[in-house]
């Protein structure tokens, strides 16, 4: 009585881990504790030397403090962080880097076309990689061909005579 009671309850969770579909990266944070992804750093607060100079508040829109990612990119970057105005064309300083990047064409659709190809990939990697018992990250798993190794890539970069800054050793 015991073994036929043992086979449909391991053949229930099975069933039941088989129908939730949430992809290959299980993303959910460790503990209890705060998010840090929802945690945006801002610059540091300054004194204004006159209090009276200050722009008039604008409820929605900027504040001082506030992080400028697209301008700090181009800034990372060496690119000038002023002429970060998405509704602009491309500076003529960067033309050239436009044009060498675009070089092959440009499609509009690229997302789609990489998520589409990356469900038929999934797809073809069969139904039971679907199946879970326990929260596993299955990206790494199923990508893990097409990995590049940092330390192999660092490695064939110096013997290419490139100089690379160091990175971290390999045990650790």
């Amino acid at each position: 009585m015991r073994l036929p009671r043992s086979i449909f309850v391991v053949t229930m969770s099975l069933a039941v881990a088989g129908c939730s579909d949430i992809g290959l990266r299980h993303l959910e944070p460790p503990g209890p504790g705060p998010d840090e992804f929802a945690i945006l750093p801002v610059k540091p607060l300054t004194q204004p030397e006159n209090y009276n100079a200050l722009p008039a508040p604008t409820p929605g829109g900027t504040n001082l403090t506030d992080a400028n990612p697209t301008g700090d990119a181009i800034a990372a970057l060496g690119g000038n962080p002023a002429a970060a105005n998405p509704n602009t064309a491309v500076p003529a300083s960067d033309g050239a880097l436009v044009t060498a990047s675009s070089r092959y064409g440009v499609p509009s659709n690229t997302r789609q076309v990489v998520n589409q190809e990356d469900a038929d990939f999934r797809k073809r990697q069969g139904r039971w990689t679907r199946l879970r018992l326990f929260n596993v990250d299955r990206y790494s798993q199923v990508y893990r061909r097409w990995a590049i190794d940092p330390n192999k890539q660092t490695q064939a970069a110096r013997n290419a005579g490139i100089e690379t800054p160091s990175a971290p050793p390999v045990n650790e």
